[in-house]
């Protein structure tokens, strides 16, 4: 009986156009309010990628700085020679000047040198060195003391004994070491300005 009722009364409702307006607008304004609740409970979440991109250009770029020099150290060095005579000895004196420009030269870098791993860019330099071996300055070369007579051989000598010593001076463990923490900071600040923050820098051993 319950039924039979039910279906009459679903019949009437049907044969009623107000009633199925009011059904219709009561459905439209069901899903309204779904839709507005189903909006405001989602979550927006936003995927940040923090890969870095290291292209070949960029890489390229930074290789064809070629020698960089990361520290100059100055040197001054006073070299003489004698040379024995039955009644006086000959003596030659001179003051020589040079600069040892301690550095890399990115030309040198292996393959791979420059590496983006995730949010950091790894660098792998090339080894500190002298980065000029013609470092006395030969024009501001002056005579401190000369006796007798001295040949071209015996200057060049001289010049190779100033220059020795110069090595010997300018190429110090604590030298070396101040141009490569002064590499890693002009590198540091080098891929910075170039957008990238985490750098990590080594050197060939």
């Amino acid at each position: 009986m319950k039924k039979e009722k039910l279906l009459h009364l679903i019949i009437n409702i049907a044969k009623s156009r107000p009633a199925l307006m009011v059904v219709a607008l009561l459905i439209v304004a069901g899903l309204v309010v779904w839709l507005f609740s189903a909006i405001r409970n989602t979550t927006m979440h936003v995927a940040v990628d923090d890969k870095i991109e290291l292209t070949p250009t960029q890489i390229q770029s930074v290789r064809s700085i070629g020698q960089w020099e990361f520290l100059a150290v100055s040197d001054e060095e006073l070299v003489d020679t004698v040379r024995k005579r039955f009644f006086s000895d000959d003596q030659l004196a001179r003051i020589y000047y040079g600069t040892l420009r301690l550095g890399v030269d990115l030309q040198e870098a292996k393959e791979g040198w420059m590496v983006a791993d995730g949010d950091t860019v790894r660098v792998l330099m090339p080894p500190v060195k002298l980065l000029d071996s013609r470092f006395i300055d030969e024009a501001r070369t002056r005579s401190f003391y000369e006796s007798g007579r001295w040949s071209a051989a015996d200057r060049e000598q001289l010049y190779q004994k100033a220059r020795r010593q110069m090595l010997q001076h300018g190429l110090t463990p604590a030298n070396l070491q101040r141009a490569r923490e002064n590499g890693e900071v002009q590198m540091r600040r080098l891929l910075r300005s170039m957008g990238f923050d985490a750098v990590e820098i080594r050197y060939e051993e």
